[in-house]
């Protein structure tokens, strides 16, 4: 068989499963979500063990150290997977509910209903718990899916696939309601991002490579982002013990992630005497700090930043730093430089903040916390399907209600239009 063939066999299945799918009872689908997070921690020894398999072949394969970072499966990391998925059943299901009913002056009723999407095709590198949180926020909002995971997961992802199918078998769910692409052939994925037919939203998960070929081959619609360069800003109002603690965690606690901290501002009054103690505790975590000349007349080991690096997500210990005036010339930096992912001002003082929640132009916008925060699992969404740069239909963390869509209902009793 063909990878056309084969794909376009994947989508004829997911087409006809879908209709099931969005049918079926909410306890239908949390009774094949609670299986899988059993299933997934029973099989926790299965599980680190082809991931174990993965690693050491994308060790041997040169794989670069942000990438290896998010391959990796830890025993947290498989605990964190199945209560994902056991957190997406205790949530709210979406599917059918009614909302915005009024009565018009003919006398019918117009309202909204939510609905599946119907077909979602998800497209990830390297991070195997992508499978099972996109399997069970899939599954929740009634769409089926074709999950494409990165080549260098394929040994987890396909034992992760294994306890889906078992799963959804155990509640009487067809298995194609979700089915994970068994070749690493980056010819599936030319594919699977042009079957209009079949496959109603893409959302890809993945580097800029991958998102820039998306953007230029898809012909089905996507739910993306780029990027993250994310921002924190120390005000001058801020609480420097508070500024620390979070730029360490934003920063530091993981380099590989699209919520890592990439720039930091920090206000002109308070440089002086905030900058060298977070620039100290950057410097002990072993990230290179990239300057404006202000900065580097305040930090004797920080170098010269360029306009590109004010632009780079680094997923790695570096980190670009610039003094700016206040709060106008950081809104005006973030907006310009980020790339819309997440950004965080620290103060006490609450005009400023509420000012940057307003004005800044991202999905996530924060005060006094880390951009460490912006994901599924920390906003209440069970686990995320993406993250979402876009304006339109879903921004942010894409949870169940960012997988659903609204069709207009009218509910009459005999009228005619006159």
């Amino acid at each position: 068989m063909t990878i056309q063939d084969y794909m376009r066999t994947l989508g004829q299945q997911a087409r006809q499963a879908s209709r099931r799918l969005a049918a079926a009872s909410t306890a239908e689908k949390n009774a094949a979500l609670q299986h899988l997070a059993d299933a997934i921690r029973r099989e926790r020894t299965t599980l680190l063990a082809a991931n174990a398999e993965d690693l050491a072949a994308a060790r041997a394969n040169g794989l670069e150290t942000a990438l290896l970072d998010r391959l990796t499966l830890s025993e947290k990391g498989v605990e964190q997977m199945a209560e994902g998925v056991e957190q997406v059943a205790r949530l709210p299901d979406p599917i059918g509910e009614i909302s915005d009913m009024k009565y018009r002056p003919s006398g019918i009723q117009v309202g909204k209903m939510r609905v599946p999407l119907g077909v979602i095709g998800i497209i990830y590198e390297a991070r195997p718990n992508v499978t099972a949180d996109a399997a069970a926020l899939c599954l929740k909002s009634g769409n089926a899916a074709i999950l494409r995971g990165g080549s260098e997961a394929i040994h987890c992802n396909r034992a992760i696939a294994r306890l889906i199918q078992e799963s959804l078998a155990a509640a009487g769910l067809p298995a194609e309601a979700v089915q994970v692409v068994d070749t690493t052939d980056r010819a599936a994925v030319g594919e699977l991002i042009t079957l209009r037919e079949f496959v109603d939203v893409i959302v890809p998960r993945g580097g800029k490579g991958l998102i820039a070929r998306l953007l230029a081959e898809a012909r089905v619609p996507m739910i993306q982002h780029l990027d993250g360069n994310c921002h924190i800003y120390i005000d001058s109002a801020a609480d420097p013990a508070k500024a620390l603690k979070i730029l360490e965690n934003a920063k530091t606690q993981r380099y590989g992630t699209c919520n890592t901290a990439e720039s930091l501002l920090v206000a002109r009054p308070v440089a002086a005497k905030q900058l060298p103690a977070l620039a100290a505790m950057l410097t002990e975590k072993g990230v290179e700090i990239r300057g404006c000349a202000e900065t580097c007349a305040l930090i004797e080991n920080a170098v010269p930043a360029t306009e590109e690096d004010f632009l780079t997500e680094y997923l790695a210990p570096i980190i670009s730093v610039k003094i700016v005036a206040g709060l106008d010339e950081a809104i005006a930096h973030i907006n310009q430089y980020s790339s819309h992912h997440s950004e965080a001002i620290v103060t006490e003082h609450h005009p400023s903040a509420m000012r940057f929640l307003r004005e800044v132009d991202s999905s996530s916008v924060m005060i006094n916390a880390s951009t460490r925060f912006a994901d599924g699992f920390e906003y209440g969404l069970g686990a995320e399907i993406g993250i979402s740069t876009d304006k339109i239909h879903a921004r942010g963390p894409v949870g169940l209600e960012g997988l659903t869509s609204q069709k207009w209902i009218v509910l009459g009793d005999g009228h005619v239009r006159a």
